[in-house]
């Protein structure tokens, strides 16, 4: 068995993933945690080499295959080189984004059905899951506002409302279905408010 705890954080566009990763991660530490911090796509040199793919507008022309393909490499590629070596020395691992992504994006958002995404999760991660996921749910046209005043937006952050409205479909419908592992976190809130519903489930966590 593994003797670490594995936490993702998962949400649409502008959900404040981003922010509440911090404090949790200086939340964890202050517990006495050994806390390891990681994202996706990304986390390893090969893996933040195909993020940059993934989030360059220049790349518009990408199948969603691919892009799902693409995932689920830098995904191979981080937990074997990060996330297992992690676990098996017992340290919690906050990862902003991991399969529950491709469930929403590419299988809702891309319309190529969660089956699909299915197939590819059980040859790459042979049954690895978060211990615990913290789904950041907002409105769609509230959390792209928050993302407009950030600047430049990246392949994703271009897509339209429709998309995002089936991404957001397939996130609740995924923590619908998995409610021992989803806690969903009312993002809409100011940042303050989600971070006592964020603490309020570390603490009542078994194993944590």
């Amino acid at each position: 068995m593994n003797k670490g705890f594995f936490i993702s954080l998962e949400g649409g566009e502008g959900a404040g993933k981003s922010t509440q990763n911090r404090r949790i991660v200086e939340w964890l530490i202050q517990q006495g945690k050994d806390v390891l911090e990681t994202r996706e796509p990304g986390g390893t040199v090969v893996s933040e080499q195909i993020r940059k793919l993934l989030l360059d507008t220049r790349n518009a022309g990408l199948n969603a295959t691919a892009e799902l393909l693409m995932m689920f490499a830098a995904r191979s590629q981080l937990v074997e080189e990060v996330i297992l070596p992690a676990l098996a020395d017992g340290k919690v691992i906050v990862c902003d984004r991991f399969a529950d992504a491709s469930y929403a994006y590419q299988g809702g958002g891309r319309q190529l059905g969660g089956e699909t995404v299915e197939v590819v999760e059980k040859l790459v991660l042979k049954g690895l899951q978060p211990s615990l996921t913290l789904l950041f749910d907002v409105p769609v046209e509230q959390g792209m506002k928050r993302v407009a005043s950030r600047g430049e937006a990246d392949r994703f952050e271009v897509e339209s409302l429709r998309f995002f409205e089936r991404v957001r479909k397939a996130y609740l419908e995924r923590a619908a279905s998995q409610p021992e592992r989803f806690r969903i976190i009312d993002a809409s809130q100011d940042e303050d408010t989600v971070w006592q519903q964020v603490k309020a489930v570390l603490q009542e966590t078994p194993g944590l």
